[in-house]
């Protein structure tokens, strides 16, 4: 079992959830996007949207590969960094759309 942690802008929200639905269905395990409960991330402190980043890039670490949605091309700038950080540890970098 590959498990894969799904990256992407958390506005896309229901393609994120859609894909880490098919993917667990085709055997993976999959770590997903925490989607805070105020779509305002403003009304964290910086040191919460810290522990959120930190979180994530945990799963990574703990993946084998990251499936990017990159719906209709858009890669956003803590996507990016989240791609380059998988590459650099050796992950597989897989992407919804090439």
């Amino acid at each position: 079992m590959k498990v894969i942690t799904v990256c992407g802008s958390l506005k896309f929200e229901n393609d994120i959830k859609y894909w880490a639905e098919r993917l667990t269905l085709e055997g993976n395990c999959v770590l997903s996007i925490i989607y805070p409960i105020s779509t305002d991330l403003s009304v964290y402190t910086p040191d919460q949207r810290k522990i959120f980043a930190k979180a994530h890039y945990q799963r990574i670490d703990m993946s084998d590969a990251i499936f990017v949605i990159n719906k209709n091309g858009y890669i956003g700038n803590s996507t990016q960094k989240e791609i380059e950080y998988a590459k650099a540890h050796g992950k597989e970098v897989i992407f919804l759309e090439n």
